[in-house]
């Protein structure tokens, strides 16, 4: 948290699951276009930290149910799939 700042930290995305490498729509749409973020941890310090970051965007809805397509920018490791992923509210289109 911020010194000096009073108030509850504001979390600036949502958790994600990824299910697999391909897979109310109304609702859905507003997430289009945001970045996700798939984060693991390595064993080797890169940079001074062990986690590491993958970025990506969604892409389109797949299917009724509110599962969404995802582009990143370089592939996943197989173990990402049934793993958390955090999808940020930004860009917004509001």
């Amino acid at each position: 948290m911020v010194k000096g700042r009073q108030g509850e930290r504001v979390r600036l995305y949502v958790r994600g699951t990824i299910l697999g490498y391909k897979r109310s729509k109304d609702e859905v749409g507003w997430y289009c276009g945001k970045r996700m973020a798939y984060i693991y941890k390595a064993k080797v310090k890169k940079n001074g930290s062990h986690y590491r970051c993958i970025w990506g965007k969604v892409a389109r809805p797949h299917g009724n149910s509110g599962i969404v397509l995802a582009k990143f920018k370089s592939n996943l490791p197989p173990k990402s799939m049934g793993d958390k992923v955090r999808v940020f509210m930004y860009p917004s289109n509001i």
